[in-house]
């Protein structure tokens, strides 16, 4: 079961569900929409490592915007920071987007529960495409979450992505015992 628009403010209203901005444009019948921010990132290597903390470089999309290339890995972020503390938030990207070729997230398109922070985003190309800060890029979808749980997201002592800022954030893959 999905979030009806309705129920989303109603969630809004109790505080389980936080969106900041909010627009009321960007609410969809069951999803509300989120934009691209102004910061992006690369990895500094060309080739990554699992078991190493791959550093990244931040940098500004200009006015004029910014060409993305094929075969090129980007993380980006939503402008809205997000808290979800009774329901399981998906993003997934717009129609629109994906039809300019653009993949905005490579397998982490759910969040959990107490999740607490912007969105990074982990942008691919099908070909060359300019982009803008403020573009919508993805929605958002809340599921009800079926029983109590024990230990939210932002409450887990081992939770690598809780807080996320305004600025993209790598991999923290190192930090997983392995």
């Amino acid at each position: 079961m999905i979030l009806s628009d309705k129920r989303i403010l109603e969630e809004m209203d109790k505080g389980t569900i936080k969106i900041v901005p909010f627009q009321p444009d960007c609410l969809g019948s069951n999803s509300y929409d989120v934009h691209l921010g102004k910061h992006l990132a690369t990895y500094v290597d060309d080739t990554l490592d699992a078991r190493k903390h791959n550093t990244i470089t931040h940098f500004e999309i200009p006015e004029e915007g910014i060409v993305l290339l094929p075969h090129k890995f980007y993380l980006g972020v939503t402008q809205e920071y997000t808290e979800t503390h009774a329901h399981v938030p998906f993003l997934e990207g717009k129609s629109s987007t994906g039809r300019l070729g653009i993949d905005i997230h490579a397998t982490a398109g759910k969040g959990d529960v107490g999740f607490c922070g912007n969105w990074t985003l982990e942008i691919s190309v099908k070909q060359p495409v300019r982009v803008y800060a403020g573009m919508p890029v993805g929605q958002l979808i809340y599921f009800p979450v079926d029983g109590e749980v024990a230990v939210k997201y932002n409450s887990k002592a081992g939770a690598k992505y809780s807080g996320q800022p305004d600025k993209p954030v790598e991999s923290m893959m190192w930090k997983n015992k392995f």
